[in-house]
């Protein structure tokens, strides 16, 4: 069931709590609430939250999806299988405005264009989703996050479920992260590609893009909505609440240079290895090293594909390169049986066109280059 039948549902299940709490005056508000990244890599992403206002009844409240208990058993076992819940939390918009000038991150408050009775739809789904028994959520990257799920909920109080798209073009998962982490954060992009797998090559529609929190506040601010209602859209411009004031990390040096250069010098030690008996002795040890790196990083990309529950794991090509196969020519080395051998070669050229045709980090090929290295120097050598 999707998120946003689900509150649809938990709507008509409980009038009761409508009956039980005094209605929303005529002048209640509600706001999306979009926060920029901060210095943590958690927060580089942005953040995402709803705010709902009535000056009648003193209620300012944000409404958060984004937040986890520390005290779960398991914590980074359960983080790291893709199975920690997340929940929904409740905070008064003066101390959410509070922690996120203290962290220096800028704020964006975008009013939403509800009728009195789409804002009270709203807050009955929120303190619905609240409740002990429906604030737990099993979170996802990409598919089911405090975005993602701020998005399902107002699409229900709206009561209208298709946007428009306007000019946008289509992008994949892996190239909308790439773009929040160019510069300044080269090598955890690094990491994320070795991580990401097939589904994060799914070209996004715009909904799907709104996993995001800042391509939320630019998707609404340039949508309209389809259906009966003829009002001037869904939410009003963005206004900035907080600027930020926090010192943005420094540009990192590109991952790809290291790898380029260490590309460089393993090429040219493949050529004096021929007239060096000593370098030859030293660049064997260094293949095997690279083989036993590459191959236990294969192992742990196969955890994450088969052993835990990460949409974005699946399928992932970088075993391809990465390959368990690795370990055992780094056992055998020059008498590893030539089918093995030409068996990796082939999967480094196909592992070599995914990353160009998928946009990985240029780091990632330069890594496939520096084992094929020693692969094609151990071919030559039985030709």
């Amino acid at each position: 069931m999707t998120m946003r039948r689900l509150t649809l549902f938990l709507l008509l299940l409980v009038p009761a709590l409508a009956h039980a709490r005094q209605p929303l005056g005529i002048e209640a508000t509600a706001s999306l609430l979009t926060c920029g990244p901060g210095n943590e890599f958690y927060t580089t992403f942005g953040h995402s939250a709803i705010r709902i206002t009535d000056p009648e009844q003193g209620i300012d409240y944000v409404y958060n999806y984004g937040t986890f208990d520390f005290d779960t058993p398991h914590f980074y076992w359960k983080f790291m299988r893709g199975q920690l819940d997340y929940k929904l939390a409740r905070t008064t918009y003066n101390r959410f405005m509070q922690e996120y000038a203290f962290e220096g991150r800028a704020v964006w408050e975008q009013p939403l264009c509800f009728e009195s009775q789409q804002v009270d739809n709203l807050y009955i789904l929120l303190e619905t989703n609240l409740l002990p028994e429906y604030r737990y959520y099993r979170y996802d990257f990409f598919r089911d996050n405090c975005a993602t799920r701020v998005r399902d909920v107002i699409y229900s109080a709206w009561g209208m479920d298709t946007l428009l798209q306007r000019g946008l073009p289509e992008r994949s998962y892996r190239r909308l992260v790439a773009d929040r982490l160019k510069d300044t954060l080269e090598w955890w992009r690094l990491g994320i590609d070795l991580l990401f797998g097939l589904p994060a090559d799914h070209r996004c529609s715009a909904p799907e893009r709104m996993f995001l929190p800042l391509e939320m506040m630019a998707e609404y601010a340039q949508t309209g909505t389809t259906g009966t209602w003829t009002g001037p859209g869904l939410v009003e411009q963005p206004r900035q609440l907080l600027a930020e004031t926090r010192t943005p990390p420094a540009r990192s040096r590109p991952s790809v240079a290291l790898f380029g250069l260490l590309l460089g010098l393993l090429a040219i030690l493949s050529v004096v290895e021929r007239r060096s008996q000593g370098v030859r002795r030293i660049l064997r040890w260094v293949d095997r090293v690279l083989f036993v790196i590459a191959g236990l990083l294969g192992l742990f990309l196969c955890f994450m594909w088969f052993g835990t529950d990460h949409y974005c794991t699946a399928w992932n090509l970088n075993i391809l390169w990465a390959s368990p196969l690795l370990l055992l020519i780094a056992v055998r080395m020059e008498r590893s049986p030539r089918w093995a051998l030409w068996l990796q070669l082939a999967c480094f050229a196909v592992a070599a066109v995914w990353v160009l045709v998928c946009g990985l980090s240029p780091a990632v090929l330069m890594i496939v280059f520096i084992l094929v290295l020693p692969v094609g120097r151990m071919l030559v050598a039985r030709a």
